[in-house]
């Protein structure tokens, strides 16, 4: 009896105190007392009705100093309890287990708190890392700025080089372009000079070599063969301009191939298209195409080999395509006065000799010249009795005389009787050059 009054009085007091308590009033929704007694129960607690009925309509823990506790929707602590009726007791006071939600309520304070401060944490993280992340983006935006800046710097002064350098080429141009008008002056009037200096003025008559179409000689020479021609720079066979004397100068066909090149082509025979059944002004001045065939003419012949000692080189090819060659060391021949008389030793080469130790000595002769042989022959040539070689016969295809000859007095063809040691088969082509004894080939650097 004496420990019910002193757990009434003690739970009492709790009650009083909890009450009071601000922490627990804090939030209505952490404690809600509710009363399970009806209305005839409470008055009847009002009038004094026995312990017996109050009882009846609670439920049997609910007694105080007996209590029952379960979670509410809201997630508070719901305690019901019911004091009894009875003298010194309060009417219809509320005895929940305070002890266990006050600790709930300082638990759920404390971890509030601690959220709170977690929160708070996460804030200033939050902040310091938006902060950094306005530092970097001004960072990045500076860099980008001073990248803009130092590219924009570089191209700039690249371009100032550039507009600098374009600058300084268009002044050397401009200078080049005056300097190469000035050379072209230049070149026009030692053209003049030189023109002037070596007379370069044909003497042929009207019945001269056709095929001028000249190669223009290097400027700064007076070239008297195709020899120095080739010492002068020229590479390419062809027709070119030489200079015999002051004064007479002449187109000729220059062979710079065979043996060194350098030679200087007096006579060809090609295909017949030339007729060498000419008289003595003609074989003279000269005749024919240097495109194809054609004779230098004896006048310039001797001006040439009167200059320099000269070799002669003969070339042959039959109408089997076979060739051959030959050489004379020394050639030469006088002028109109003496008949153009030949001299002509020293030779060699890959057939026979039938020219030099026949012919040498002979006048030369043409059909209007008063000579049998050139009338037999129908050519111009250094006749004997009559010939052991004739480069300027009749011309005849396939190399047999036919029955059309033009004389049945004799052999007329392109002779060279070593061949075939015979007079009656003529060649398919033949050409006579010359070129100065002392002639050294050239050699490229």
């Amino acid at each position: 009896m004496v420990w019910s009054l002193v757990w009434v009085l003690l739970l009492s007091g709790l009650v009083s105190g909890f009450d009071e308590s601000p922490d627990l009033n804090q939030d209505e929704d952490l404690f809600h007392p509710s009363f399970t007694a009806d209305t005839e129960s409470r008055e009847a607690s009002n009038s004094g009705t026995d312990q017996t009925h109050v009882s009846e309509s609670l439920e049997p823990n609910s007694l105080c100093g007996h209590f029952s506790a379960e979670a509410t929707s809201g997630g508070g602590c719901r305690v019901v309890a019911m004091l009894p009726a009875g003298p010194g007791t309060l009417p219809r006071e509320r005895c929940p287990d305070l002890f266990r939600c006050r600790s709930q309520v300082s638990d759920w304070s404390r971890e509030s708190t601690g959220r709170k401060q977690e929160l708070q944490h996460i804030r200033e993280a939050v902040s310091e890392v938006k902060r950094e992340s306005g530092e970097n983006h001004r960072r990045v935006k500076g860099l980008e700025s001073e990248g803009h800046v130092s590219l924009n710097s570089s191209l700039i002064s690249r371009l100032t080089a550039l507009e600098s350098r374009h600058t300084e080429v268009s002044t050397l141009l401009h200078v080049h372009a005056a300097l190469v008008h000035e050379i072209q002056l230049q070149l026009q009037v030692l053209s003049k000079t030189l023109r002037s200096t070596c007379s370069l003025k044909s003497r042929a008559p009207p019945v001269a070599i056709r095929g001028m179409a000249l190669s223009t000689p290097p400027l700064g020479s007076c070239p008297s063969d195709c020899a120095a021609l080739l010492h002068h720079g020229v590479r390419r066979s062809g027709i070119y301009s030489i200079v015999l004397a002051p004064g007479v100068s002449l187109p000729v066909y220059c062979d710079m191939e065979t043996d060194g090149g350098g030679w200087t082509v007096l006579q060809r025979r090609a295909d017949g298209s030339i007729s060498f059944n000419r008289g003595w002004e003609a074989y003279s001045h000269g005749f024919g195409d240097l495109r194809s065939e054609f004779w230098m003419g004896n006048t310039p012949l001797h001006l040439l080999v009167t200059q320099r000692h000269c070799s002669l080189r003969v070339h042959l090819q039959d109408w089997d395509h076979e060739t051959h060659w030959g050489l004379y060391q020394d050639f030469r021949i006088e002028d109109e006065q003496n008949l153009f008389r030949l001299h002509v030793s020293g030779f060699l080469g890959s057939i026979s000799d039938s020219f030099g130790w026949y012919h040498d000595g002979q006048d030369f002769a043409t059909p209007d010249s008063g000579d049998l042989c050139a009338e037999v022959c129908h050519s111009g040539w250094w006749f004997r009795q009559c010939y052991q070689a004739n480069l300027n016969g009749v011309y005849y295809q396939g190399g047999l005389y036919s029955l059309r000859a033009q004389n049945l007095l004799g052999p007329d063809g392109l002779v060279w009787f070593s061949w075939t040691d015979s007079d009656f088969y003529s060649l398919k082509s033949s050409s006579m050059m010359i070129r100065p004894q002392d002639f050294r080939p050239y050699r490229s650097p």
